[in-house]
């Protein structure tokens, strides 16, 4: 007779298996038939789409180790300079529909609110002429533009070099084009995601990512060093497509400890698919109890033990301060950094099932609970 240990073997290999047969017919026809099996008892499987809260529970802000306060620029401003004139600042932001109109008129009123002078909104459609808005905003004065979004990155990209370009709103930006701009992305530092683990789990010593480095590389040179400030040691696998990253999952859980390792989810649209990936990998989480944190909200409610999100009015206002640093000459925030600027959600019955308790009082250092009261 078979022991325990086989048929759970047994177990898991079939469910990977079928993974990779869904990940072949996902990449070979474009999109999927079958749909992937229900997830452990525990958390819910295929839940409908939750709006991505604006701003919930108390601020969560954190400092830049060599920051350039917006007092320090209002007195630059005062002492003439810059001229900080009408329509100086210009924002070029996607014209669309919800939910996203909501999420970038919250970062605006951060703009706005950091600021403190008349800005200046440019709403833009997809067939856009770079030219012609160039015109338009040099025609206005501009002295630097934030843009917003992909669609905002891609309109300001034949803008002049003397106009200064803030970039916020975007998961990530090509390296090749960073070089001269600034700005913060959308996606969450390693540091506040390590540092939020080693608070909930001490115990965990490892942490295990999948990633397509044509989407991230850039975000795992952060993560390097960030778990190496954290004591942890970071195992980062490449993967460019679908059924490559099914066989790593498959590889990283069959070595994986309970409360020793943790896996991290980023945002990643190969290694991360929402529809194959992402249900398999919640279920193995829960019945190894090897716990899989987040980038993304979404993913706590679906079974993940936490995630940071974006603070989006706090995001403005970051994006507001490096704008009037670029408007006084401020060069020193070159390069698009990771996001800040964050909220945390977490999933209490999840981290109930791994033997995790956090008390009443605990919970009030999360912006989103998961079950919903």
């Amino acid at each position: 007779m078979m022991s325990c240990l086989q048929i759970g073997a047994l177990r898991f290999g079939f469910g990977f298996l079928l993974l990779l047969a869904l990940a072949a017919a996902h990449a070979g026809q474009g999109m999927l038939s079958a749909k992937p099996e229900p997830l452990a008892a525990g958390y819910q499987a295929n839940t409908p789409a939750v709006q991505l809260p604006i701003e919930i529970g108390p601020k969560a802000r954190y400092q830049d180790p060599n920051p350039i306060t917006l007092a320090e620029l209002g007195d630059q401003a005062r002492r003439g300079d810059f001229a900080a004139t009408a329509g100086a600042l210009a924002i070029v932001y996607p014209d669309i529909g919800e939910p996203y109109r909501s999420i970038f008129a919250r970062i605006i009123e951060g703009i706005e609110d950091g600021a403190k002078s008349a800005v200046r909104h440019y709403p833009i459609g997809p067939n856009v002429e770079s030219a012609e808005l160039g015109a338009q905003l040099k025609r206005n004065g501009a002295k630097v533009v934030i843009a917003l979004g992909r669609q905002g990155l891609k309109a300001v990209s034949g803008l002049d070099r003397d106009i200064p370009v803030v970039v916020g709103g975007v998961l990530a930006v090509p390296e090749n084009e960073t070089r001269n701009l600034t700005g913060v992305s959308l996606t969450p530092d390693p540091a506040l995601l390590f540092s939020r683990l080693k608070s909930l789990l001490p115990g965990v010593k490892r942490v295990i990512v999948i990633y397509n480095p044509q989407n991230n590389e850039w975000l795992i040179k952060f993560a390097r060093e960030a778990a190496k400030a954290q004591g942890l040691e970071l195992v980062a696998h490449e993967a460019r497509d679908l059924a490559s990253a099914a066989r790593l999952y498959e590889s990283a859980f069959a070595y994986s400890e309970a409360r020793r390792d943790a896996i991290w989810l980023p945002q990643d649209a190969t290694t991360v698919d929402e529809t194959i990936i992402l249900p398999l990998v919640l279920k193995e989480s829960w019945n190894r109890n090897v716990p899989v944190f987040s980038s993304s909200f979404l993913h706590v409610k679906k079974g993940a033990l936490f995630a940071l999100y974006p603070n989006n009015l706090e995001l403005g206002r970051t994006l507001a301060g490096s704008a009037l640093a670029a408007m006084a000459g401020d060069s020193r925030r070159r390069g698009v950094q990771p996001l800040r600027e964050v909220q945390t959600a977490v999933n209490l019955r999840t981290a109930s099932h791994i033997g995790l308790s956090i008390g009443y009082q605990e919970q009030r250092n999360f912006d989103f609970i998961f079950p919903e009261p």
